[in-house]
Protein backbone atom coordinates (compact mmCIF):
# COMPACT_ATOMS: atom_id res chain seq x y z
CA UNK A 1 0.00 0.00 0.00
CA UNK A 2 1.43 2.84 -0.69
CA UNK A 3 1.44 5.83 1.85
CA UNK A 4 1.29 9.46 0.95
CA UNK A 5 3.68 11.71 2.44
CA UNK A 6 1.55 14.88 3.21
CA UNK A 7 -0.79 12.43 5.13
CA UNK A 8 2.20 10.76 6.71
CA UNK A 9 3.47 14.05 8.86
CA UNK A 10 -0.36 15.23 9.72
CA UNK A 11 -0.40 11.65 11.16
CA UNK A 12 2.92 11.94 12.87
CA UNK A 13 2.09 15.70 13.80
CA UNK A 14 -1.08 14.74 15.20
CA UNK A 15 0.68 12.05 17.57
CA UNK A 16 3.22 14.27 18.79
CA UNK A 17 0.77 17.00 20.12
CA UNK A 18 -1.30 13.59 21.63
CA UNK A 19 1.51 12.68 23.61
CA UNK A 20 2.14 16.28 25.12
CA UNK A 21 -0.91 16.55 25.98
CA UNK A 22 -0.28 13.51 28.18
CA UNK A 23 2.45 14.25 29.53
CA UNK A 24 4.86 12.12 26.97
CA UNK A 25 6.76 15.12 26.59
CA UNK A 26 8.73 17.09 29.34
CA UNK A 27 6.86 20.71 29.36
CA UNK A 28 8.23 24.14 29.31
CA UNK A 29 10.22 24.70 32.44
CA UNK A 30 9.11 28.62 33.54
CA UNK A 31 11.54 30.58 36.30
CA UNK A 32 10.34 30.51 39.66
CA UNK A 33 8.36 34.09 41.71
CA UNK A 34 8.52 35.20 45.00
CA UNK A 35 5.10 36.11 46.62
CA UNK A 36 4.75 39.92 47.55
CA UNK A 37 5.27 40.41 51.19
CA UNK A 38 2.02 40.63 53.12
CA UNK A 39 1.51 44.31 55.08
CA UNK A 40 0.60 43.44 58.86
CA UNK A 41 -2.91 44.30 59.85
CA UNK A 42 -3.36 47.92 60.38
CA UNK A 43 -2.00 49.07 63.49
CA UNK A 44 1.04 47.00 64.01
CA UNK A 45 2.98 48.94 61.88
CA UNK A 46 6.40 50.07 63.92
CA UNK A 47 6.03 53.38 64.69
CA UNK A 48 8.19 55.74 63.03
CA UNK A 49 11.60 57.20 64.72
CA UNK A 50 11.02 60.26 66.55
CA UNK A 51 14.22 62.54 67.13
CA UNK A 52 14.02 65.06 69.82
CA UNK A 53 16.07 67.80 69.99
CA UNK A 54 14.71 70.07 73.15
CA UNK A 55 14.30 67.82 76.34
CA UNK A 56 13.43 69.27 79.75
CA UNK A 57 16.14 69.15 82.18
CA UNK A 58 15.92 69.94 86.24
CA UNK A 59 13.10 71.82 87.43
CA UNK A 60 13.78 75.41 88.04
CA UNK A 61 14.79 75.71 91.63
CA UNK A 62 12.06 78.58 92.77
CA UNK A 63 8.21 78.03 92.15
CA UNK A 64 5.78 80.54 90.67
CA UNK A 65 3.00 78.95 92.76
CA UNK A 66 2.18 76.01 95.28
CA UNK A 67 -0.79 74.40 96.80
CA UNK A 68 -1.80 72.13 99.09
CA UNK A 69 -4.87 69.95 98.70
CA UNK A 70 -6.71 67.31 101.40
CA UNK A 71 -5.27 64.46 101.92
CA UNK A 72 -8.33 61.80 102.22
CA UNK A 73 -5.97 59.26 103.95
CA UNK A 74 -7.00 60.43 107.10
CA UNK A 75 -11.00 59.48 106.63
CA UNK A 76 -11.07 56.99 104.06
CA UNK A 77 -11.63 54.27 106.65
CA UNK A 78 -14.89 55.84 107.18
CA UNK A 79 -15.85 55.88 103.29
CA UNK A 80 -15.25 60.10 102.99
CA UNK A 81 -13.46 62.60 101.68
CA UNK A 82 -11.89 64.55 104.51
CA UNK A 83 -13.84 68.07 102.91
CA UNK A 84 -12.96 69.98 99.45
CA UNK A 85 -15.61 68.13 97.69
CA UNK A 86 -17.80 70.19 95.73
CA UNK A 87 -19.97 69.72 92.62
CA UNK A 88 -21.49 72.58 92.54
CA UNK A 89 -18.14 74.65 92.93
CA UNK A 90 -16.00 72.39 90.44
CA UNK A 91 -14.15 71.08 93.64
CA UNK A 92 -13.41 67.35 93.62
CA UNK A 93 -11.90 65.34 96.36
CA UNK A 94 -13.28 61.78 94.98
CA UNK A 95 -10.09 59.19 94.99
CA UNK A 96 -12.93 56.59 96.12
CA UNK A 97 -14.60 53.96 94.21
CA UNK A 98 -18.17 54.65 93.54
CA UNK A 99 -21.16 54.18 95.90
CA UNK A 100 -19.82 51.71 98.38
CA UNK A 101 -16.67 54.30 98.69
CA UNK A 102 -14.89 51.42 100.54
CA UNK A 103 -11.63 51.55 98.39
CA UNK A 104 -9.13 54.68 98.48
CA UNK A 105 -7.15 54.87 95.56
CA UNK A 106 -3.43 57.00 97.27
CA UNK A 107 -2.36 57.31 93.82
CA UNK A 108 -5.13 59.44 92.97
CA UNK A 109 -5.16 61.78 95.82
CA UNK A 110 -3.08 65.07 95.29
CA UNK A 111 -1.40 66.73 98.56
CA UNK A 112 0.65 69.45 97.18
CA UNK A 113 1.49 71.00 93.28
CA UNK A 114 3.77 73.52 92.27
CA UNK A 115 4.15 75.62 89.23
CA UNK A 116 7.35 76.75 88.20
CA UNK A 117 8.60 78.40 84.60
CA UNK A 118 11.62 78.57 82.85
CA UNK A 119 12.52 80.46 79.34
CA UNK A 120 11.11 77.32 77.08
CA UNK A 121 9.04 74.99 79.98
CA UNK A 122 6.14 75.15 81.94
CA UNK A 123 5.97 72.50 84.60
CA UNK A 124 4.02 70.94 87.25
CA UNK A 125 5.06 68.98 90.22
CA UNK A 126 2.09 67.12 91.91
CA UNK A 127 2.78 64.67 94.63
CA UNK A 128 0.39 61.70 95.40
CA UNK A 129 -0.22 60.53 99.12
CA UNK A 130 1.42 57.21 97.36
CA UNK A 131 1.53 54.83 95.29
CA UNK A 132 -1.24 51.79 94.49
CA UNK A 133 -1.18 48.70 96.14
CA UNK A 134 0.57 47.06 93.01
CA UNK A 135 3.09 49.82 93.43
CA UNK A 136 2.00 52.05 90.48
CA UNK A 137 1.09 55.50 89.34
CA UNK A 138 -1.25 53.77 87.82
CA UNK A 139 -3.90 56.79 87.00
CA UNK A 140 -4.05 59.75 84.86
CA UNK A 141 -2.89 63.08 85.80
CA UNK A 142 -2.90 66.23 84.08
CA UNK A 143 -2.20 70.16 84.02
CA UNK A 144 -4.80 72.65 83.19
CA UNK A 145 -4.02 75.86 81.69
CA UNK A 146 -6.15 79.00 81.72
CA UNK A 147 -4.53 81.41 79.55
CA UNK A 148 -6.77 84.35 79.73
CA UNK A 149 -8.09 83.86 83.26
CA UNK A 150 -11.69 83.70 82.82
CA UNK A 151 -12.33 80.81 84.67
CA UNK A 152 -12.34 78.28 81.35
CA UNK A 153 -9.37 76.16 80.84
CA UNK A 154 -7.60 76.92 77.73
CA UNK A 155 -5.05 74.09 77.44
CA UNK A 156 -5.06 70.43 79.06
CA UNK A 157 -1.65 68.50 79.18
CA UNK A 158 -2.49 64.98 79.86
CA UNK A 159 -0.40 61.67 80.76
CA UNK A 160 -1.52 58.39 81.18
CA UNK A 161 0.37 56.03 84.02
CA UNK A 162 4.17 57.38 84.09
CA UNK A 163 6.25 55.08 84.99
CA UNK A 164 9.89 56.57 84.07
CA UNK A 165 12.41 58.81 85.55
CA UNK A 166 13.72 60.01 82.78
CA UNK A 167 11.68 62.53 80.95
CA UNK A 168 9.19 60.40 78.23
CA UNK A 169 6.31 61.61 75.35
CA UNK A 170 5.27 58.69 75.54
CA UNK A 171 1.43 58.41 76.63
CA UNK A 172 1.23 62.42 76.97
CA UNK A 173 -1.24 64.54 75.29
CA UNK A 174 -1.94 67.61 74.67
CA UNK A 175 -5.61 69.18 73.89
CA UNK A 176 -6.91 72.95 73.35
CA UNK A 177 -10.60 74.40 73.76
CA UNK A 178 -10.29 75.90 70.66
CA UNK A 179 -14.15 76.94 70.63
CA UNK A 180 -13.84 78.41 74.26
CA UNK A 181 -16.77 75.88 75.45
CA UNK A 182 -15.09 74.72 78.66
CA UNK A 183 -17.04 75.87 81.35
CA UNK A 184 -20.37 75.62 80.09
CA UNK A 185 -22.89 78.78 80.54
CA UNK A 186 -20.65 79.73 83.79
CA UNK A 187 -17.48 78.91 84.49
CA UNK A 188 -16.34 76.80 86.99
CA UNK A 189 -19.73 76.73 88.22
CA UNK A 190 -22.32 74.18 87.77
CA UNK A 191 -24.47 74.74 84.40
CA UNK A 192 -28.20 74.55 85.58
CA UNK A 193 -28.73 72.51 82.48
CA UNK A 194 -25.92 69.98 81.86
CA UNK A 195 -24.46 68.70 78.62
CA UNK A 196 -22.92 71.78 77.20
CA UNK A 197 -20.25 71.97 75.29
CA UNK A 198 -17.36 69.56 73.77
CA UNK A 199 -14.69 69.95 76.07
CA UNK A 200 -11.08 69.75 74.77
CA UNK A 201 -11.92 68.84 71.67
CA UNK A 202 -8.63 69.61 69.47
CA UNK A 203 -5.41 67.26 70.28
CA UNK A 204 -2.58 69.01 69.14
CA UNK A 205 0.25 66.37 70.57
CA UNK A 206 0.25 62.72 71.14
CA UNK A 207 3.14 61.01 72.56
CA UNK A 208 5.77 62.94 69.97
CA UNK A 209 3.10 63.11 67.49
CA UNK A 210 2.40 66.64 66.39
CA UNK A 211 3.67 69.82 65.07
CA UNK A 212 6.30 70.04 67.67
CA UNK A 213 8.14 66.56 68.64
CA UNK A 214 9.16 67.79 71.80
CA UNK A 215 6.22 69.91 72.61
CA UNK A 216 5.35 68.11 75.84
CA UNK A 217 6.59 65.45 78.40
CA UNK A 218 6.34 63.53 82.01
CA UNK A 219 8.19 61.77 84.43
CA UNK A 220 8.35 60.09 87.89
CA UNK A 221 10.18 62.38 90.26
CA UNK A 222 13.78 60.82 90.82
CA UNK A 223 13.64 62.21 94.19
CA UNK A 224 10.00 61.20 95.12
CA UNK A 225 8.70 58.19 93.51
CA UNK A 226 5.26 59.60 94.57
CA UNK A 227 5.70 62.35 92.53
CA UNK A 228 4.17 63.18 88.54
CA UNK A 229 5.99 66.01 86.78
CA UNK A 230 4.80 67.77 83.51
CA UNK A 231 6.61 69.99 81.05
CA UNK A 232 4.70 71.69 78.41
CA UNK A 233 6.72 74.32 75.76
CA UNK A 234 5.49 77.80 76.67
CA UNK A 235 5.69 78.41 73.21
CA UNK A 236 2.54 75.74 72.66
CA UNK A 237 0.49 77.28 75.19
CA UNK A 238 0.53 80.52 73.65
CA UNK A 239 3.84 81.79 75.86
CA UNK A 240 1.83 83.80 78.43
CA UNK A 241 3.26 85.09 81.46
CA UNK A 242 0.31 85.41 83.73
CA UNK A 243 -2.41 82.84 83.74
CA UNK A 244 -3.83 80.51 86.37
CA UNK A 245 -2.95 76.31 86.56
CA UNK A 246 -4.32 73.78 88.40
CA UNK A 247 -3.55 70.08 88.28
CA UNK A 248 -5.84 66.52 88.06
CA UNK A 249 -5.49 63.22 89.10
CA UNK A 250 -8.58 60.54 88.15
CA UNK A 251 -8.94 57.20 86.25
CA UNK A 252 -10.55 58.37 83.07
CA UNK A 253 -10.04 62.13 82.74
CA UNK A 254 -12.23 62.70 79.46
CA UNK A 255 -10.93 65.85 77.89
CA UNK A 256 -14.28 65.90 76.12
CA UNK A 257 -16.30 65.59 79.60
CA UNK A 258 -14.64 68.90 81.02
CA UNK A 259 -16.20 70.78 83.22
CA UNK A 260 -17.46 67.70 84.70
CA UNK A 261 -20.45 69.31 86.67
CA UNK A 262 -21.17 70.42 83.46
CA UNK A 263 -22.11 67.10 81.52
CA UNK A 264 -24.04 65.76 84.75
CA UNK A 265 -25.89 66.77 87.55
CA UNK A 266 -25.20 66.39 91.07
CA UNK A 267 -27.51 63.43 91.75
CA UNK A 268 -25.75 61.72 89.06
CA UNK A 269 -22.75 62.30 90.32
CA UNK A 270 -23.26 62.34 93.89
CA UNK A 271 -21.27 63.36 96.76
CA UNK A 272 -17.73 62.46 98.71
CA UNK A 273 -18.72 63.94 101.77
CA UNK A 274 -21.08 62.33 104.73
CA UNK A 275 -23.07 65.06 105.78
CA UNK A 276 -23.99 66.21 102.18
CA UNK A 277 -27.45 65.30 100.78
CA UNK A 278 -25.91 63.43 97.73
CA UNK A 279 -23.58 61.51 99.89
CA UNK A 280 -21.82 58.82 98.40
CA UNK A 281 -20.49 59.44 95.24
CA UNK A 282 -21.94 57.90 92.32
CA UNK A 283 -21.13 58.86 88.61
CA UNK A 284 -18.24 60.84 89.01
CA UNK A 285 -15.50 58.91 91.13
CA UNK A 286 -12.24 58.23 91.29
CA UNK A 287 -11.12 61.60 90.75
CA UNK A 288 -9.47 64.87 92.42
CA UNK A 289 -8.98 68.00 91.40
CA UNK A 290 -6.62 70.51 93.53
CA UNK A 291 -7.36 74.36 93.10
CA UNK A 292 -5.54 76.63 90.91
CA UNK A 293 -2.75 79.12 91.48
CA UNK A 294 -2.57 82.76 89.37
CA UNK A 295 0.24 82.59 87.68
CA UNK A 296 2.57 85.99 86.53
CA UNK A 297 0.07 88.42 88.75
CA UNK A 298 -2.44 88.55 91.86
CA UNK A 299 -6.30 87.13 90.53
CA UNK A 300 -8.96 87.47 92.98
CA UNK A 301 -12.65 86.02 91.92
CA UNK A 302 -14.99 83.27 93.38
CA UNK A 303 -15.61 82.20 89.64
CA UNK A 304 -11.97 81.33 88.94
CA UNK A 305 -11.62 77.91 91.08
CA UNK A 306 -8.53 79.83 92.91
CA UNK A 307 -7.11 78.50 96.27
CA UNK A 308 -8.00 80.52 99.02
CA UNK A 309 -5.41 82.39 101.16
CA UNK A 310 -6.55 82.90 104.55
CA UNK A 311 -4.20 84.83 106.91
CA UNK A 312 -6.00 84.59 110.47
CA UNK A 313 -6.52 87.75 112.51
CA UNK A 314 -4.63 87.69 115.70
CA UNK A 315 -3.95 90.37 118.63
CA UNK A 316 -0.79 91.61 119.34
CA UNK A 317 -0.37 91.00 123.24
CA UNK A 318 -1.24 86.95 122.41
CA UNK A 319 1.70 85.00 122.57
CA UNK A 320 3.08 84.51 119.23
CA UNK A 321 3.37 81.16 117.69
CA UNK A 322 7.28 79.44 117.62
CA UNK A 323 9.03 80.44 114.08
CA UNK A 324 8.41 77.88 111.21
CA UNK A 325 9.80 74.73 111.07
CA UNK A 326 13.52 74.65 109.07
CA UNK A 327 12.31 74.63 105.44
CA UNK A 328 8.62 75.32 105.70
CA UNK A 329 7.26 77.41 102.85
CA UNK A 330 3.41 78.73 103.35
CA UNK A 331 1.19 77.62 100.74
CA UNK A 332 -2.37 78.47 99.29
CA UNK A 333 -4.95 75.88 100.68
CA UNK A 334 -8.15 75.04 99.17
CA UNK A 335 -11.47 76.11 100.38
CA UNK A 336 -12.36 76.52 103.76
CA UNK A 337 -8.67 75.53 104.87
CA UNK A 338 -5.71 77.59 106.34
CA UNK A 339 -2.67 77.17 106.58
CA UNK A 340 -1.01 76.55 110.09
CA UNK A 341 2.95 77.46 110.14
CA UNK A 342 3.71 75.61 113.34
CA UNK A 343 2.74 72.52 111.83
CA UNK A 344 3.85 73.37 108.24
CA UNK A 345 0.36 72.24 106.74
CA UNK A 346 -2.96 73.40 105.70
CA UNK A 347 -5.74 72.84 108.33
CA UNK A 348 -9.53 72.84 108.33
CA UNK A 349 -10.96 76.19 109.34
CA UNK A 350 -13.46 76.63 112.49
CA UNK A 351 -17.20 77.02 110.67
CA UNK A 352 -17.76 80.97 110.31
Amino acid sequence: MKIHPVKTILILALLLLLLQACGGAPATETPTQTPPTALPPTGTLPPTAISHTVIPASLPIENLGIAADQDSSRTSNDQTAGGGDRFDKGEYERPFNAVTMDTYFPELDITQYEVMQDDTWIYASMILRSRSADGSLSGQYALEIDNDMDGRGDWLILVNAPAATEWSVENVQVWQDTNKDVGGNEAVNADKSPGFGDGYETKVFDSGMGSDADAAWARISPDNQNTVQIAVKAALVDDDQKYLAGVWAGRTLDPAMFDFNDKMTQEQAGAAVKSFAYYPIQALSELDRACRVSIGTAATGSDLGLCQVYAPQTNPSDPQPPPPSSGCQPVSCPSGWGFDQTICQCVLLPPP
